[in-house]
Order: C-alpha cells, then sequence, then structure tokens
C-alpha cells in the first residue's frame, strides 16, 4: 500500500513497531518518505508519530489504518488475553488513527496549519471476515465488524463537525500473506478443514473470481480511495475479495 501511493506521487510516512525493517521500507520508496515508530494502540505514542509525520511532509492528509493481528481459536477454548489483543490493534489502534487523524486534518488542526488546507481522506483495513462466517476466526470478524462500524460513524461525525475528512474502509479477500498462510494452518490444525490446502480451497470456491487476493489488489482500491476519483465516496465499505462477501 505505501509503495502504491508513493507510485501515485504522495509522501509516504511507513509507522509501525518494526524499527529495523520500516526504515529499510521507507528508505526503497524514494526521497519523499519517512518512518515513525508507532505502537497503535498507545494514544501517546499516536500524537507523537502523527506530529513527526506531519513535520517530515509538510502536511498530512491521508491515513491507511492497515495494522493488525488474528489469533485463531475456537470459540470453546477463547483465551482472554488473546481477545484482548486483538481488541486493542485491530479496534483501538483505528480508533486511535481516525481520532489522531482527525485532529491533525481537520481546520486549525496541525496539518491544515503546517499544509496551509484542510480536510484529508481516512482509509481503515477491515476485512471479508467482517461480512461472512468463516470458522475459527470469531474475534478477529467481531473486531472487522467493529472497524467497518467505526468508519462509518466517523465520516458522519467528520461531515456534521465540518471537518473535510472522508473516512472509508476496504474489506480484503484472503490474501496469501504470513498471516493468511498461518490462519489457512490454524485452521486446519483445529480439525475445521482437513489441510490448509483444503481451507484455501474452501475460500477459494466461495469467491466468484476463482483465486486468492493479491498485496496489488488491496494497494490499488487504497490508492483509488485516496484520489480525487473517490471524492464523493464517504461513510463506505469496498469489498476487494473478488465475490467472496456478497
Amino acid at each position: 500500500m505505501a509503495r502504491a501511493l508513493a507510485d501515485a506521487g504522495a509522501s509516504v510516512v511507513v509507522a509501525d513497531l518494526q524499527d529495523d525493517l520500516g526504515p529499510k521500507v521507507a528508505e526503497s520508496l524514494g526521497n519523499k518518505s519517512g518512518f515513525v515508530h508507532l505502537d497503535v494502540t498507545d494514544d501517546a505514542n499516536w500524537a507523537a508519530a502523527v506530529d513527526q509525520a506531519n513535520g517530515i511532509m509538510g502536511g498530512l492528509d491521508i491515513v491507511v489504518n492497515n495494522a493488525g493481528i488474528e489469533i485463531t481459536s475456537l470459540i470453546v477454548d477463547l483465551d482472554p488475553a488473546a481477545v484482548r489483543k486483538q481488541l486493542e490493534v485491530n479496534l483501538l489502534g483505528t480508533a486511535l488513527g481516525i481520532k489522531h487523524a482527525f485532529r491533525a486534518m481537520r481546520p486549525g488542526g496541525a496539518a491544515s496549519q503546517q499544509s496551509g488546507r484542510s480536510g484529508g481522506v481516512v482509509i481503515n483495513v477491515a476485512s471479508v471476515a467482517a461480512t461472512i462466517a468463516f470458522p475459527g476466526i470469531s474475534v478477529y470478524s467481531a473486531t472487522k465488524s467493529g472497524v467497518d462500524r467505526l468508519t462509518r460513524v466517523a465520516a458522519m461525525e467528520s461531515g456534521k463537525l465540518g471537518y473535510g475528512v472522508r473516512v472509508n474502509c476496504i474489506y480484503p479477500g484472503l490474501v496469501p500473506t504470513a498471516m493468511g498462510a498461518g490462519l489457512a494452518n490454524d485452521v486446519a490444525r483445529l480439525g475445521l478443514f482437513g489441510s490448509p490446502e483444503e481451507a484455501v480451497g474452501a475460500v477459494i470456491e466461495l469467491t466468484p473470481s476463482g483465486r486468492l487476493g493479491e498485496v496489488g489488489d488491496m494497494a490499488d482500491a487504497v490508492v483509488f480511495l485516496a484520489s480525487d476519483a473517490a471524492r464523493f465516496i464517504n461513510g463506505a465499505g469496498l469489498p476487494v475479495d473478488g465475490g467472496m462477501g456478497m
């Protein structure tokens, strides 16, 4: 997503816990990029990260809330600590991202003062799990449903208060990243499917496009929602799942 936004002409600051990898990713994006440390569950860390990003870029008008974790479990075996971790990263992290984006981008905010213009775009990454009942991911699904609701309420508040910030989300389908592969292995281990390959096959069977998603599919959707081509799209959820969640 960061690379696609940079390729589209945006200045990009990568924000993450991975202080070893983050700067390397930022450097690969070109001269108009940077890195800031961010624990998305920490309110003060968000404030500092947004302030630093604003300084690096001379303004801020796009925030993509993409941090997320998935801990597979049957409901009868839920671990409260694992539930809290998913709630904090997926739901609280997104809520804080919206909070600090609004504070920076609204009229009179730090970003609007820096750049001379107010408003912007927030894009939250939900999941097709928010729209379907897939076994083994009950808490993850619940948090991503929460991201959907946060998105819509935030869009309404922004409009009512005159912030000028559009807020949308995307629902990615299953992508064979480390998280996606881990899920396939986990649901097979729990006995929900005969093998990881069977789990992946079940997902593809539910997908009219007949394949898993690709990172580029999600990145292109984010670039679209961030662009002026989506200027009248607000408070919406965009499925990028090949039809799996329809």
